[in-house]
């Protein structure tokens, strides 16, 4: 599976390296690559009233995006923004289930923002729980009921931070052969 990183607006390097590196890592036989073209953030998906991004309107772009790109499989939009959906108050990332697009907003995965101190290494493990877990549906998958599953729906800062980065031998068993099912296509 060839993965692609995508930014939307200004992200950090380091932690796309770290996202990157610990993608390859985690679904087998992949190869994530960081894409050269940065998109900006469209003006039109910010909300005056929530002072926030419509996530919607960001994957979107992504999938915009990743319809014209055939050496790719699957697209990871990045970006440093709030970002919510209808009926949320916000969201972490959001992806088609089933599809090639998929977000993430690293801006609430900050330990700072929670009036905490700065920690890289925590900051970087939520950004790779959160990469994995908007590609897991990009695969097809829902959410799962195992709260230590990187599938597990994650209401709070607190859930993302108990659930591993790794999918449950479940929602793995179903990776493995999608990805697998996938190489065939190509």
């Amino acid at each position: 599976m060839k993965i692609g990183i995508l930014r939307i607006g200004k992200v950090d390097s380091n932690v796309i390296s770290r996202i990157q590196e610990n993608l390859n890592m985690t679904f087998p036989k992949s190869k994530c690559t960081l894409i050269p073209k940065t998109l900006p953030v469209p003006e039109e998906a910010f909300n005056n009233t929530r002072q926030q991004y419509s996530s919607n309107n960001i994957l979107r772009k992504i999938r915009n995006y990743a319809e014209k790109q055939k050496t790719l499989d699957k697209i990871l939009g990045i970006t440093d923004i709030d970002i919510f959906v209808p009926n949320l108050n916000f969201v972490f990332g959001e992806a088609e289930c089933p599809g090639k697009a998929a977000l993430i907003s690293l801006w609430r995965l900050r330990p700072e923002f929670y009036k905490q101190p700065s920690n890289t290494e925590l900051f970087k493990a939520r950004s790779t729980k959160e990469a994995v877990h908007e590609l897991g549906h990009t695969l097809g998958l829902r959410h799962c009921s195992n709260p230590f599953c990187v599938m597990y729906f994650s209401n709070s800062i607190f859930e993302t931070d108990r659930k591993q980065s790794l999918f449950c031998s479940k929602c793995h068993s179903k990776v493995e052969k999608i990805v697998e099912n996938l190489g065939r296509c190509l």
